[in-house]
């Protein structure tokens, strides 16, 4: 494997884990609300489930954690790809405007001094 297609790879796993942090957040959040609408649709007092209701929320919280672990992972992993001289690199369709079209370019752009 070259060093792009290693940065590639990387790019691939951190952005499947920050989706499916956010997807578990999702998922935690919707188990709250039918939690809260099944209590009310059986028509039993809000005492009835509330420490499950409670854990699920302590999930919520800490998955918001495990989410702002995820972005820090992403800054640090964006400023090691820049001090090792990579540049911006971007992951398959981020080239693209969203009708399609390439993102312009005004000709070959390297750096010649520091």
């Amino acid at each position: 494997m070259n060093k792009n297609e290693v940065i590639a790879c990387l790019a691939g796993d951190l952005a499947a884990t920050e989706q499916s942090v956010d997807a578990a957040i999702t998922h935690a959040t919707t188990l709250v609300q039918s939690m809260i609408g099944a209590r009310a649709a059986v028509g039993v007092s809000t005492m009835v489930g509330a420490d499950a209701q409670s854990k699920a929320l302590e999930a919520i919280a800490a998955l918001g954690v495990a989410r702002q672990a995820m972005v820090g992972c992403h800054v640090e992993l964006a400023k090691d790809h820049r001090r090792m001289g990579y540049g911006v690199y971007a992951g398959p369709g981020e080239d693209k405007y969203p009708d399609g079209d390439k993102v312009p370019t005004s000709g070959e752009h390297r750096l010649r001094a520091v």
